[in-house]
């Protein structure tokens, strides 16, 4: 079979080509078709086809493109998270009993997809609750990794990462609160950006069968998944603004222009690994290979700093106000178990297993104190970036894990060079830049014994172009996605 330019083509790449008719939307739209009839089958990671409304949307769209029309995503073939409410297709965030739930209408994010023209081929596969880092559930199964069938293509945008690895159109749609964003771009070897909190409206992205009505859901955001850097800022800008029913009026917020636009201005810090949550080697050899790479081409590597928030006592935090997030959605049975537990903890157990037991038995005034905790922690960030426009720190300790889809994830464990760590704890690097709000852009470095390694890159809250700048500037310089092997066709 001859490979085709199409299957790893860029969104960027591939709107260009549209709009000077080298290609027709219904020719993309039917070779990712075929891809994931071909393919699919080996990763799992589309949920929910839609192919009909793909090609009838393909169709709309080289009408509108041989009158002349533009638009940023007119044309380009895509996918979309389960999660996201796609009128009449399944929105079921995993659970069983809602395996039959249609909402009627879109979400604002994928009615902003479909008014810039971007064909949607499909939905992609989630953990239940997206309470994972693995992509599995009693509906649709378990997705895994393309690099590696028995491993985690990370979740709980994992069906999204997957599918982008294997070459299923360039751009999707994913959700994070927990690195769900950044954590299957990590294990897949693609991009991903976590806008900075706010920034993208949530409307209809909701657990299903509740109102879609304007509401932000604390440290949730949605944003871009992709294999190349420019294509997130493509799909950013689609997505970017706030709801117009919760705003009074439709407007789009203007982010102001990247820091830099040369590598080797921009200042930086480098961290590799810390105690709360030590790297693994290929992790931390990734890492100090771009520092080398970096200070050889002349930026300003810096590696450590007082400015730098303490990392453990920000972790903490982090946990109590994302299970506290999280607990609304916890069966009754679940959070008053949860409570009784959190009573009997050692007022001394500072362990982070102890500080997500508090979280989901959080009362409103010790919310309010961790909300002002977090409040004097952005503070901190807004000083550091003073000093320095980007820091850029692990996503995950190790790569990609094999399936462990034992219930309680407490009692799993991730092995570190060889030494076993609390498997949730992973949540620290991610809640780095989640707990502040700031944005994160997750760019691979290539691969570890035939699996993805990669870093996320920390800016400054609501200077999201940032960090895609710097994550381009190093795509450009050092290499980005590589194709998994077996797809690689």
């Amino acid at each position: 079979m001859t490979k085709s330019r199409w299957s790893f083509a860029t969104a960027v790449d591939t709107a260009k080509a549209l709009a000077a008719r080298e290609v027709s939307a219904v020719e993309l739209a039917q070779h990712a078709i075929d891809r994931i009839k071909r393919h699919d089958g080996k990763i799992n990671a589309i949920c929910v086809r839609d192919f009909d409304r793909a090609l009838e949307a393909a169709r709309a769209a080289d009408a509108a493109l041989a009158r002349g029309e533009t638009r940023p995503l007119l044309g380009v073939p895509l996918t979309v998270k389960e999660s996201f409410n796609v009128a009449g297709t399944p929105t079921t965030w995993g659970f069983p009993q809602h395996k039959d739930f249609k909402p009627a209408e879109d979400a604002l994010a994928i009615t902003r997809v479909k008014d810039a023209g971007g064909v949607i081929l499909g939905k992609t596969n989630v953990p239940i609750a997206l309470g994972d880092w693995q992509s599995y559930n009693e509906i649709y199964g378990t997705t895994n990794n393309p690099f590696d069938l028995g491993r985690t293509p990370g979740g709980s945008s994992g069906g999204s990462s997957a599918a982008l690895a294997a070459g299923y159109g360039p751009l999707s749609l994913g959700t994070d609160i927990g690195g769900s964003l950044r954590v299957p771009a990590f294990h897949c070897g693609i991009t991903a950006h976590k806008p900075s909190y706010g920034l993208v409206a949530t409307r209809g992205h909701l657990p299903p069968a509740l109102p879609a009505i304007p509401m932000q859901r604390d440290l949730s955001v949605i944003g871009p998944m992709a294999r190349s850097v420019a294509d997130l800022s493509l799909l950013l800008d689609v997505l970017a603004g706030p709801d117009p029913l919760d705003a009074g009026k439709a407007y789009r917020l203007e982010l102001p222009p990247p820091r830099h636009t040369r590598l080797q201005d921009f200042r930086v810090l480098l961290i590799a690994t810390d105690p709360v949550m030590p790297t693994g080697k290929a992790v931390r050899g990734a890492i100090e290979r771009l520092a080398t790479n970096l200070a050889e081409a002349g930026v300003a590597v810096v590696r450590e700093s007082p400015l730098l928030p303490d990392f453990a006592a920000s972790s903490r935090v982090y946990m109590r106000m994302l299970l506290s997030a999280l607990s609304l959605g916890m069966p009754a049975d679940a959070y008053a178990g949860a409570k009784d537990a959190a009573v009997k903890l050692a007022t001394d157990d500072m362990s982070l297993a102890a500080e997500r037991l508090r979280g989901i038995a959080l009362g409103h005034r010790d919310w309010l104190a961790a909300d002002g905790a977090r409040a004097r922690l952005k503070m901190q960030w807004h000083r550091l970036f003073e000093s320095f426009d980007a820091v850029i720190c692990p996503i995950m300790p190790t790569p990609a894990f094999p399936h462990d889809h034992s219930p309680d994830q407490e009692q799993r464990r991730i092995t570190i060079d060889g030494v076993d760590h609390v498997y949730t704890d992973q949540l620290t690097w991610p809640g780095i830049a989640t707990l502040p709000g700031l944005p994160a852009t997750a760019i691979p470095l290539g691969l570890a014994d035939g699996l993805p390694v990669g870093v996320q890159i920390v800016g400054p809250f609501l200077e999201d172009r940032t960090p895609l700048k710097l994550a381009e500037l190093i795509e450009r310089e050092f290499g980005g996605f590589v194709p998994p092997p077996m797809f690689d066709d």
